[in-house]
């Protein structure tokens, strides 16, 4: 949270549509089969405090701020944020050898509020199940429009791929914002940001989970 926090100082300056309004913290569990094919990707997603409250608000839980859920609260909140119009890819471009992986919708939905936040997980199947052997799968959470800043703060873990390595790489924060500042320097201060490829600049701050797994 920290991160995101600073991350929000820094962009204070720039337009509003280019500021995150959520901060996710997100975690990983990538499933490998005895042959080596990836079958599934788990996703957690950890909202900020201020979001966890204004959620909590609207939807009636948790109003003793206890963090504990009655079972009629925990159904409600479970799928909250899962009601995905067409086409929406769950804030998460996967690639294997920079090739895209098709994902199905969410499933086998939780939801909890812990230390104030609300923490959800949805699992998704990957059509195909290809074999990792000697490829590099590549997994980036953003919002191309930058409404929601995601950071790679929960663990990344395997299930099944022993000999497979994982690699969070980082983005360069500085310059992506250097970056979006010198674009929006270059419009007129009347100029449509969304006709211009603005907020679409998340994948500038996406972190990139990369796996890799030894040719067989």
């Amino acid at each position: 949270m920290r991160r995101a926090l600073a991350l929000l100082a820094a962009l204070a300056p720039l337009p509003a549509a280019a500021h995150p309004h959520v901060f996710i913290d997100t975690g990983f569990e990538i499933v490998i089969d005895e042959t080596g094919a990836l079958t599934h990707v788990r996703t957690t997603w950890a909202y900020d405090e201020f979001y966890t409250l204004l959620i909590s608000e609207d939807m009636d839980i948790d109003q003793d701020f206890d963090g504990v859920l009655t079972e009629a609260e925990k159904q409600r909140l479970t799928g909250f944020d899962m009601q995905w119009i067409e086409g929406f890819n769950g804030d998460l471009e996967a690639t294997l050898d920079g090739q895209p992986l098709t994902l199905s919708g969410p499933l086998e939905l939780t939801a909890v509020i812990e230390k104030g936040r609300i923490i959800t997980t949805h699992l998704r199947a990957v059509e195909g199940a290809p074999r990792l052997a000697g490829r590099l799968l590549s997994l980036k959470p953003y919002d191309p429009t930058f409404y929601t800043a995601y950071s790679v703060a929960l663990p990344v873990t395997l299930k099944g791929g022993d000999t497979c390595m994982v690699e969070a790489i980082e983005p360069d924060i500085d310059a992506a914002m250097e970056d979006m500042r010198q674009q929006l320097l270059r419009l007129d201060k009347d100029a449509d940001l969304e006709e211009n490829g603005f907020p679409e600049v998340g994948a500038e701050f996406a972190t990139d989970v990369q796996v890799s797994c030894p040719a067989s």
